[in-house]
């Protein structure tokens, strides 16, 4: 099973991250993010601020990656898996915590089933 380590934890939770999705049509769109939650051990949050193209993406195609990389440590990961798009409930509650002063309007799931390691 894959798990999140202490120390990608910590890189996703402390670094901005590249977050991508494909629409239908298998076209890219790449974004990045911050105020990334890790919330089990293959499970991270991602609150929806102003991710319009992002949603619509992740309704229509749920296979997304994120990758995040820490310039001074010279390290980095690819995370693949699946995104699911909440509101009103426990994920949309928790991401409203957390993006304190944005509108925090959903909250996407990412499951993660894939891990490399970049460097």
């Amino acid at each position: 099973m894959i798990k999140i380590t202490k120390e990608l934890k910590k890189l996703i939770e402390e670094n901005i991250l590249a977050f991508a999705t494909c629409d239908e049509n298998k076209n890219p769109h790449c974004i990045a993010i911050g105020d990334v939650k890790v919330v089990s051990k293959n499970q991270v949050l991602i609150g929806d601020n102003y991710m319009v193209e992002t949603i619509d993406n992740i309704q229509k195609n749920k296979n997304v990656a994120l990758v995040v990389w820490n310039r001074n440590e010279n390290i980095g990961y690819e995370l693949k898996g699946k995104a699911e798009y909440f509101t009103n409930n426990k994920w949309h509650k928790m991401v409203q915590k957390i993006h304190k002063g944005f509108p925090a309007k959903g909250a996407i799931l990412f499951t993660i089933n894939k891990i490399k390691k970049l460097a």
